[in-house]
């Protein structure tokens, strides 16, 4: 998962201390390193604002008990998160949050079942279509965990991290998303990747300066096919 960040080092910072890992800057921006089962981060340099209704992707920490959700909360803002009012309730049990760009993320209570067993890092949460979720189930070979009410969920072979999106009503596309995936192209090579997407569903839209093949999934988020 990709970040358009003002300051990427910054956020980058932020975010390794939150999962606790280590710090790698390459050609694309800087990268948070992750497993077979916990979901890599890139925070990329932008200067774009945002002018409208924008589509998030947000991640989704879990917690080992009540004491750990609240040492987790602290330790966020700590670091300079802050507290999100997206109109949640009193009694829900969830503590939203936004990182130091305004990137709202969630510290999940302990108990959820559906999280049970997916990591610290346990959910990026998506707005978008059953469709979109079915479209990254195959393009990523990750099998569906959920596909109920028009909400779907996958998650990788090995466990781990779940990609979720909730369904209609997705709001309208009008700005590019601060948020987006990155796939790198392995094997029969970047084309070979792209045109395979394409056949799944995608729309390209264009070629970056640095090589990377931009595309759109079937909402018209964007996302890129690397060369690495």
């Amino acid at each position: 998962m990709t970040y358009d960040a003002h300051d990427p080092a910054l956020l980058a910072k932020f975010w390794a201390d939150m999962l606790g890992r280590r710090i790698v800057e390459d050609a694309h921006g800087v990268f948070l390193p992750g497993t077979d089962t916990q979901l890599s981060l890139r925070f990329v340099p932008s200067r774009a604002e945002q002018g409208g209704p924008s589509r998030t992707m947000h991640l989704h920490l879990t917690s080992a008990g009540q004491t750990d959700q609240h040492q987790t909360v602290a330790t966020a803002l700590e670091l300079g998160a802050g507290h999100l009012d997206v109109g949640q309730r009193p009694e829900e049990e969830h503590v939203v949050l936004a990182d130091p760009e305004g990137n709202p993320f969630c510290v999940i209570e302990h108990g959820n079942t559906f999280l049970a067993g997916c990591g610290f890092l346990g959910e990026i949460a998506c707005d978008g279509t059953r469709e979109v979720g079915l479209f990254w189930s195959r393009a990523l070979g990750w099998p569906l965990v959920w596909d109920q009410d028009q909400e779907t969920a996958i998650q990788s072979p090995h466990g781990g991290t779940k990609v979720a999106w909730g369904g209609p009503p997705v709001t309208p596309k009008e700005v590019r998303n601060r948020q987006h995936f990155d796939l790198a192209s392995v094997g029969g090579g970047q084309q070979a990747e792209v045109d395979r997407l394409v056949s799944l569903g995608a729309t390209q839209l264009g070629i970056g300066a640095d090589g990377a093949v931009m595309l759109a999934d079937p909402d018209g988020n964007e996302f890129c096919v690397t060369t690495e």
